[in-house]
């Protein structure tokens, strides 16, 4: 595997693809599949927030940029499962000022995942946190640190967490501790702008 991409995430570079998932009910079943694995339309519509021949028409539209597929067949047949191709997605903004159509698709599918993610900590606080054993609870929390470095030395950085990361995003169910859970780690990168 790609060093730059410890932990197996499918990498998105069409500006198609990332207009085509820079929407809330798009993203919300890719979440969804790759947190929960297979399902069918019937199964995900209540989930993000549409009817089951719209999420259909959704699954249908992420299929045809590789995000998702057909998953093997559950319990009945006639309904078609789908399931995400990979743990997790990422994308980058292009370097070259001049490909306007891969920034601009690449800072509206940032700005989609920053309105999802920032609903998250309320949403934990409020639902989660209070019936998390002390043990759990302890161990939640943010740091907001802010740190003067180069390009490359933030691009180290991240390379560095995600390293510490890989092993546990990739291993497999039956190699985790009995008493382990899914534990979601936010991570915003904000470069600030030039003093």
């Amino acid at each position: 595997m790609d060093s730059s991409n410890r932990l197996g995430d499918i990498e998105i570079t069409d500006p198609q693809a990332m207009r085509a998932l820079a929407h809330p009910v798009r993203l919300a079943i890719l979440e969804r599949l790759q947190r929960h694995g297979p399902a069918t339309a019937t199964q995900l519509a209540p989930e993000v927030g549409a009817t089951p021949s719209v999420t259909s028409w959704h699954l249908r539209h992420l299929a045809g940029f590789g995000l998702v597929r057909d998953a093997e067949p559950g319990p009945d047949r006639r309904q078609r499962r789908w399931e995400a191709v990979a743990r997790g997605f990422r994308f980058e903004t292009p370097e070259d000022p001049a490909d306007e159509e891969g920034r601009a698709a690449a800072s509206v599918l940032s700005r989609e995942m920053f309105l999802r993610a920032g609903e998250l900590p309320n949403r934990w606080a409020a639902e989660v946190e209070p019936g998390l054993e002390p043990r759990w609870r302890r161990l939640a929390g943010l740091a907001n640190t802010r740190v003067v470095v180069s390009a490359e030395e933030l691009a180290a950085i991240e390379d560095a967490i995600e390293a510490v990361l890989a092993p546990y995003v990739t291993r497999e169910e039956a190699e985790r501790p009995a008493d382990a859970r899914g534990v979601r780690l936010l991570r915003h990168v904000l470069p600030e702008g030039a003093e």
